[in-house]
Parts: structure tokens; sequence; C-alpha cells
């Protein structure tokens, strides 16, 4: 028999947010090669480590291909049907018994570089009615999602910064070196950042660490964890006072702009330098560079969402922005124009906030999840409403949220939990049913999240590599079903979904380049399918007055509870004690979720899970370089190595996320071995952001000492 032959397929890399475009080159059931595909017309050719551990991903012998239930202690693998139909039936079970919120929801963030989890997923939840919803948005990017609902009428309508045309980009606790952009989907960061500074431009950083991105910008400047609103604040003020306003044509667009003028008073230069550490002159040279740069924009991050201020930050930025001409403008933060999803007013998902609240803490909903530090305590605390039973969907939020040891309990003591994953990791191994979908190259793929945060507009459809197995489901196969089977239970009337592509395929149809609204394109996904590389549908463009989906149909420069949370900030007392370390995170072009841990390429080299410390801090504390350490927080204790390196600093230490797979039950082989630990038993539940209830994962207070 002859060899099969060499095909080549191509497809987007979903590990990230860069979406890059892969060629992939199998021969059988083998993966021979993963490249950068040079056609694609946002990658051009450009792929980070990551890419190539797709391979690993689907063949992962640690990778469930099969539904397992937990049968005393031990893991048995069943039929689909038998889990569908007990999962359909404890859950409902749960409900009879202890009312509807008694079984609570959390997503996870890989769930959003799958398709068919996001067509599908809202099945279950809609089939389930429960209040308690959770997900990694209010771990992550809750803030800017908050700020665009309130300004701009709708969650997803994200002004990107124009990368590709700017001539002075300011970065606040972002990393595209290494993360290639987030809520800004940027591939091949470092040739795009070249190419600002080789046309002349410029590159501020702003970041407690001397990040990969400051490492490489023309300027870098630290500044103390969770006290960057204030240096925002000291901009928008001088900006008012100086009178370096270019509103330009938004001006008539923009309401309650006195209104900002008035909050931003108290906020000058001297109080951001004292609460910052960032001295006044280099605030104000900052704020006429950012008046005077023709193409200027200012865009942050996770060191800005995850702090107990996220909110004020992302909202700042985005009032920075209109001050200085730069919203709606080429070379400065532009609404994206995607295939599918384009936001104008009247697109259904704009977003709610503050319909009802959680039962313990009374922290508020946003587009109907409540905010994922109150999971433990809706879990651990008797009453009406207590969650019984979790549903988790490409989660693992024992390593992912804050005081992970009280979640961790959390979830040991659930009467029932069932997962939808692949893997047995520190969450899961709590479960009673694991229900794994096909692997990554086994389903089709079209981006419905990233093109709508994409630095330039396009769109790529990719079939499956590889045919999936008769006796495995794709993700949106089993909430049909189980969706299907809770509503057969409940006596309720349930109409399955068709598959996402043809979802998607509607969609496009009837959306911004379809032939209901744009005759001349008239795009469509035969058109799509057609064009394996994807279509360049061009740069991004201004036009974000005619997409407002605010009530009054202008711009709301002063959302009232964000006006409010100004008198938290000029109130704030500081929190670090005698001795105590502000703790933060970090990311790195190999990891992105705790996931990645398990695969050999992403983990070899160098370790990458020490604290990092300042060598003056450990000076003080008489701890040696690569000794061992206890870092300790209000809620826990773990133990690590340090490094001493002048990349932080002074009073502050950082740990990366995704780390701390050493527990029992867990399966992931590789990820085991690693000695990382996970900073997340240090984060504070109780440490948040007040204005939206994110999680303030960056900024908190630590002690650190020699293990004795």
């Amino acid at each position: 028999m002859s060899e099969s032959a060499v095909q080549t397929h191509y497809r987007a890399c979903h590990l990230c947010e860069a979406i890059c475009g892969l060629e992939i080159k199998t021969q059988g059931k083998e993966i021979l090669s993963i490249r950068g595909d040079k056609d694609d017309p946002i990658s051009q050719g450009y792929i980070c480590p990551k890419a190539t551990a797709i391979a690993d991903i689907h063949n992962d012998p640690d990778r469930l291909r099969k539904p397992v239930k937990k049968v005393d202690g031990q893991w048995v693998e069943i039929s689909w049907q038998e889990a569908i139909d007990t999962v359909a039936q404890r859950l409902v079970d749960m409900q009879n018994r202890f009312g509807d919120d008694s079984v609570g929801f959390y997503a996870g963030n890989p769930g959003v570089h799958n398709y068919g989890n996001l067509t599908h997923g809202s099945l279950l939840r809609r089939a389930v009615k429960t209040k308690n919803h959770f997900s990694a948005t209010s771990l992550d990017q809750l803030p800017h999602q908050l700020t665009s609902y309130a300004m701009y009428g709708h969650q997803f309508l994200i002004p990107i910064p124009d990368i590709d045309r700017t001539d002075l980009l300011v970065i606040l606790g972002g990393n595209p070196m290494a993360s290639n952009g987030s809520i800004m989907t940027m591939p091949n960061a470092p040739k795009r950042l070249k190419d600002l500074q080789a046309r002349g431009g410029k590159l501020v950083v702003l970041d407690p660490r001397r990040s990969e991105t400051a490492e490489v910008a023309d300027q870098h400047i630290f500044v103390k964890p969770g006290a960057d609103a204030y240096v925002l604040m000291a901009i928008i003020n001088t900006l008012f006072d100086e009178n370096l306003l270019k509103l330009g044509h938004l001006e008539q667009h923009l309401e309650d702009l006195e209104t900002v003028r008035v909050a931003a008073k108290p906020f000058d230069l001297e109080l951001a330098e004292k609460q910052s550490g960032v001295s006044a002159g280099v605030i104000k040279t900052l704020a006429h560079e950012l008046a005077n740069t023709e193409r200027a924009v200012i865009y942050g991050r996770m060191g800005v969402s995850v702090q107990e201020f996220g909110t004020v930050c992302q909202w700042a930025i985005q009032v920075i922005n209109i001050l200085i001409g730069a919203l709606d403008r080429e070379g400065g933060a532009l609404p994206t124009s995607p295939a599918f999803a384009y936001v104008q007013k009247g697109t259904k998902g704009g977003g709610h906030f503050k319909l009802f609240n959680s039962r313990v803490s009374g922290l508020p909903e946003f587009g109907g999840e409540l905010p994922a530090v109150v999971m433990a305590e809706e879990m651990l605390t008797p009453g009406e409403g207590q969650i019984k039973a979790m549903v988790t969907i490409a989660g693992n939020p024992v390593i992912s949220s804050a005081n992970a040891s009280d979640l961790d309990s959390a979830f040991a003591g659930l009467e029932f939990f069932v997962a939808f994953d692949f893997y047995i990791n520190a969450t899961t191994r709590h479960a009673d049913i694991i229900l794994p979908p096909t692997s990554p190259l086994e389903h089709d793929h079209y981006d419905i999240a990233f093109f709508r945060l994409a630095v330039r507009n396009s769109t790529r459809y990719n079939p499956a590599v590889f045919a999936a197995n008769d006796d495995s489901m794709h993700d949106w196969e089993i909430f049909n079903a189980l969706a299907a089977k809770v509503a057969e239970l409940k006596g309720n009337d349930f109409r399955p979904l068709p598959a996402p592509d043809l979802l998607v395929a509607h969609g496009i149809e009837h959306d911004h380049y379809g032939v209901h609204n744009n005759p001349d394109i008239a795009l469509d996904m035969n058109k799509i399918k057609a064009a394996p590389h994807g279509i360049d549908l061009g740069p991004l463009v201004p036009g974000l007055p005619d997409r407002l989906a605010t009530e009054s149909g202008k711009i709301d420069c002063a959302p009232d509870f964000i006006i409010n949370d100004l008198e938290r900030l000029s109130n704030v007392a500081s929190k670090v004690k005698s001795g105590e370390l502000l703790l933060i995170g970090r990311r790195h072009v190999r990891s992105n979720n705790s996931w990645m841990h398990n695969y050999h390429r992403l983990v070899k080299g160098k370790p990458r899970w020490q604290l990092m410390m300042h060598p003056d801090d450990m000076h003080a504390r008489g701890i040696d370089n690569n000794a061992q350490v206890t870092i300790e927080s209000r809620v826990g204790k773990v133990t690590t190595t340090v490094i001493a390196t002048d990349e932080v600093m002074p009073g502050v230490v950082s740990l990366p996320h995704g780390w701390g797979h050493k527990k029992p039950g867990v399966k992931m082989n590789i990820a085991t071995q690693q000695e990382g630990v996970n900073c997340n038993e240090l984060t504070d539940d109780k440490f948040i952001d007040a204005a939206s209830g994110n999680a303030a994962l960056n900024g908190v207070p630590v002690q650190v000492s020699t293990v004795v």
C-alpha cells in the first residue's frame, strides 16, 4: 500500500489573541510541520513558539478523548449517551431540590477561541436558567468592556490602536512583545513596533517591570503598581488646564465633557508623583507629547485592568484619546469592521450593568455575569441561592482566579460538578463527569472574537485538519444534546441550533459586508471558504459617531459610576505596611493559559516561574539570590525560588500566572513536573476594582522572607 499523500492545510492559531495564520502539513494522521502562513493578510508568515505546540495538543496522551465519570475516586470512561443523560438529570435534580440558582457556570478564556462554544454555549445556559454565571472576563478585560458599554453603548465597540499608522504609542501595563497584542490583535508585534520606530515614531511604556516591550521602547517609565490612575488623571488635568485639547470632528458628539474637567481638577501633577513615583515633569512632558504628536494613541492592558482602579484607568485612557484627537482618527484608536458581529446601533449583546447583584457580597452583574471573585463565597456560604453544582467550560479557575485556596475548597465541596474540558487539571480533578470536545484540529474554525479586536480588518474560515472520530463530539454538538435533554426533563420546548458555520454564514450575509448592506462587496461564506489564507478587508477606518449605541447617540464622557469612583481614588490611603512589597504578574511569549504548561516545547529552556525581586529589597531582608523564599499575603502563603533583578522596580515583586500544577489528582504529566507555584494562592478575592467587581490581581501587598 502506498503512503498517504502530503497535504497542506491553512489554519488560524487559536492559542492567543494574535490568531496568526498557519500552514500545517500532514501525512495521514501525522503532523509533519507547522509554519507561518506568509499569505495571511495580518500575520504575513509570523508565528510565535506557541503555534508549534498545536501538534502537541492534538497528540497529547493526557488529553481526554471520551467522557469520563468518577467512580469510587477513579476515572472511568462512559458513553456519550450516559454522560448526557446523567449530567442533565443531575442538574435538573439539583435545581428541583435547591432552586434555579443552585447551579453555577464558569467559562474560561480558551473557549473564546472556539467558535462552536461561542455560537452554542448559551443554549445550555438558557435551558438551565440560573443567575450564577461567571467567566474569565472579570479576571481580565471586564474594565475594557464595561467602559465601552458605558461610553459608546456596546461592550464590544472597543477602539483599537491603529498601530500601523501611529507615530506615538503609549502603553500602560501591556506587553505586546510577549502577548502579540491583547484586546489589540496584533500578530508580529516585534516587527510592527520596529516599523513604528523606523518611521520616526516613538514607543513609551509605563510598567512596574522592564518588560520585553519596555526593553525595546524608546522610553520606559517605572510606575507603582495600582497607581496608574493618578498618572492618567494628571494627564487629563494637564490637557484641560493648558488648553491642549484637539476634539476635532468628535466635538459635537461628546456629552458631559465639562464634568470630566471638573472631576479631574483635584488630580494634579504633584499628587500623581506622590502616589505613582513618576515625576511630575515626566507626566507633564508625556501629556504634551500626546497632545502635540499628529498621530498619537494611548493604550492600557492587563496591568491597568486587573488592579483596584481598573475601570477608572480604562475610562481615563479613552478620555485622553478623545482629548488629544486620537479617537476615531487614523493613527489613533479606531473601531474595527469585522465581517461577522460588526457593532453598530441596534447590535445585540451591547450589555447591561447592575440588573442584579451577587447574593453574599452584593457585587454587580455585567452582561448577565457576576464577578468571578465571588464564586467561592457563593459556593461556601449556606442559605437560599447557595451554589451546589457547577458547570465549567474550558476553565481552570483554581489556578486562574483570586484566592485559589478557598476556591479549591469550594469546588471540592460541591454536590455535583461537570466540566467541559479535555484535561484533568487543578479544577476538573474535582469534577464528577468531564465532557471532552474534539481536538482543535478536528473541527472547523472561524474566529468570532478576535477579528473584532484586530489592528487590520480581515476574515478567514478554516476547515478541520483531521476528521473527528465517530465516537467524539464537537463542543456545539454537546451543547445541543445536553440543552435538549435538560429542556426535556423540565418539560420545556427546545430548538437545536444548526452547525456554527451555517450560523456565521447567515450572520455575514446580513452584516456590514454582506449583500444586504454592501452589494458591491457581497461577501459571503462561499467567498471566504474559497480563500484559505483569508481575505484582507483593509485598514481600520473612522466612523465611530455613526455606530454609537448609547441612548443619546453621543459619547458619554462621564458615566456616573466612574465619576463617583474618583472619590475613592482621591481618598485612598496606602495599603502597604512596613516591610510589604507589591506583587504583580508577568507574561511570557511561550505561555498564555495554565493548560499550556503540558507541552515540552513550551516549558523547555530556562525556568520562568521564579519570583523576581529587586536586589535592594533582597538585601534589606537578608535574602540571597536563588534562595527559597516564602511569599505571604492576607489569604495565602507559597514557597518558591527568588531571583535578583533590576527588571522590577524597588518595592515590587513579580510572579507569573498559570503555574502550580502539583496537586493530587491532576493528570497533566509535563505540567505536574514543573516547579512553579500558583500566584493566585496569594491574590485576594476581597481586593477588587470596586467600580466593576473585576479582580485586582496586580498590586497585591505581600511579605517575602527567607525559608528558615
